[in-house]
C-alpha cells in the first residue's frame, strides 16, 4: 500500500499481509529487502510516514477480514456498522526511531478507543495529522497529533463533517447506508488542512490553533459524481488544489474517477477548472479491476517537489506524470505500467493477476518508487517532461 522514502531506504505498508516492510535502494537498480515488522493479530498497518528520523506508522482493524467483499467496505458508515465489535485488534499510532533506517526501533504507540488510524500526514516538527475513527463517531475524522515529546505523543485538536458524531446525538444529512462520508487523510500547507472525505468531498480546514480546527470552506461532487475522494494536493505557491477521486470498484462498477483541479485563490470559495486526462491507449475498462486515481505524489519536503508535473496512480493503468503549467489544460507526458503481476495475494473474492498500481513516491533526483497490491515495488526512473 503506501510508501515511504527516507535515508536511502524504503518502508512500505502491507494491504493484503499486515506488518511492513523495510527496503535498501542505496542502489536503486537493486533493492534489498531487509526485514519485516509484523503487526499485532487482526490489525493492518497499510499507511506509514517518515521525517525527523520518525517513523509514524497506523494500527487499525484489518477490515478486509471483516469486508471481504469490497463493495461493502466502501459503501455506508464503517463506525456505525462495527461499533458493537469486540475488540480484538491495536488501534492507534506506533511511533519508530528511524535514525538508522535499516533498523526501525520502536518507542512510543498512541492508543485510540475504537477501530484505529487510517492514514497520516507528518513532515517533520511538532505535529503530525491523522484520520481517526473513535468510539460514538460514523467514520474516520481528523485529529491532530502533538509530538512535542515523540516518547509521549498526544491527541490535541479534531474536526468531523456535521452528522457524524452519533454518540453525541448528530445525525447524518446524508445516505449512510450508501455513501461514505470518511477522512481518507489531509495534507498540510501552512496553517491550512486539504482533507479529503470519501463520498463526502473536499474540505479546507483553518489549524492556526492546532486544538481547535475550524472550517474555511466545503465542496461535494458526489452526486452526480461517484465520490472516492481520496487526496488534496496543495500547489500554495500557485493558489491550486490537485484533488484525486480513487476507483474504488471493478470495471467502473463506480463510474469513471478523475483527477480536478481547482482554483483556490479565494480559500472560501475553491473553483474546479480543469480535469486531468484519461489514460486512453487502451480501453482499461475492459481490462479488469479498479481503473482509475488512487493516489498522487505528495510533494513532500526534501522529495520531487513541482507546482507543474503531478504525478498520479491509475491501477491497472500505472503510473502516469502529467504537466499542469497550464492549469486550463492539463497533458500527460509520462506513463509506466508494470506488467501483470506473477501471482494474486490479494484474498478477496475475485482477485486477477491484473495490475492495480497503489502508490508514488518520487525522489528529488527524478528515482521513482510505486507499489502494487500483487505486483511490489517497481523502481523508476523520471527523466523530465522533454
Amino acid at each position: 500500500m503506501q510508501l515511504q522514502y527516507w535515508k536511502g531506504h524504503v518502508y512500505v505498508g502491507h494491504l493484503f499481509s499486515s506488518g511492513f516492510s523495510i527496503v535498501d535502494v542505496t542502489d536503486p537498480r537493486a533493492p534489498r529487502a531487509l526485514g519485516y515488522i509484523a503487526a499485532p493479530e487482526n490489525t493492518w498497518n497499510i499507511h506509514l510516514q517518515a521525517a525527523d528520523d520518525l517513523l509514524l506508522v497506523v494500527h487499525a482493524k484489518d477490515l478486509w477480514k471483516k469486508f471481504d467483499i469490497e463493495s461493502s467496505y466502501y459503501s455506508g458508515s464503517v463506525g456505525s456498522r462495527l461499533k458493537d465489535e469486540e475488540q480484538d485488534w491495536s488501534a492507534g499510532v506506533a511511533i519508530y526511531d528511524v535514525a538508522d533506517p535499516s533498523s526501525p526501533r520502536q518507542i512510543s504507540f498512541l492508543p485510540v478507543d475504537g477501530i484505529g488510524v487510517h492514514r497520516l500526514w507528518f513532515t517533520g516538527g511538532r505535529y503530525a495529522y491523522a484520520s481517526v475513527l473513535p468510539n460514538g463517531f460514523s467514520d474516520y475524522v481528523f485529529r491532530v497529533i502533538d509530538l512535542a515529546n515523540p516518547s509521549s505523543p498526544q491527541w490535541l485538536g479534531e474536526y468531523w463533517l456535521p452528522g457524524m458524531n452519533f454518540g453525541a446525538g448528530e445525525e447524518p444529512t446524508w445516505d449512510s447506508e450508501k455513501w461514505r462520508y470518511a477522512l481518507h487523510h489531509a495534507i498540510i500547507a501552512g496553517d491550512t488542512a486539504y482533507s479529503s472525505w470519501r463520498d463526502g468531498g473536499l474540505a479546507l480546514l483553518d489549524i492556526t490553533d492546532r486544538a481547535r480546527p475550524t472550517q474555511i470552506s466545503y465542496r461535494n461532487w458526489s452526486p452526480p459524481y461517484g465520490g472516492g475522494t481520496h487526496t488534496s494536493l496543495p500547489l500554495p505557491g500557485r493558489e491550486l488544489l490537485v484533488v484525486a477521486d480513487e476507483a474504488t470498484a471493478d470495471e467502473l462498477a463506480d463510474g469513471l474517477k478523475r483527477v480536478w483541479v481547482f482554483d483556490i485563490r479565494v480559500p472560501a470559495n475553491p473553483i474546479s477548472i480543469s480535469t486531468f486526462p484519461t489514460p486512453d491507449e487502451i480501453d482499461y475498462a475492459k481490462k479488469g479491476r479498479h481503473f482509475g486515481p488512487h493516489n498522487l505524489h505528495e510533494n513532500r519536503p526534501g522529495s520531487f517537489v513541482s507546482e507543474e508535473i503531478i504525478f498520479a496512480t491509475y491501477q491497472n493503468a500505472g503510473v502516469r506524470a502529467f504537466d499542469i503549467s497550464n492549469a486550463y489544460a492539463p497533458r500527460q507526458i509520462g506513463a509506466f505500467v508494470p506488467a501483470a503481476p506473477d501471482q494474486v495475494i490479494d484474498p478477496r473474492p475475485g482477485g486477477r493477476a491484473v495490475t492495480q498500481t497503489a502508490d508514488v513516491f518520487v525522489r528529488d533526483d527524478g528515482v521513482a518508487f510505486t507499489t502494487d497490491y500483487n505486483g511490489g515495488l517497481d523502481v523508476l526512473q523520471f527523466t523530465g517532461k522533454d
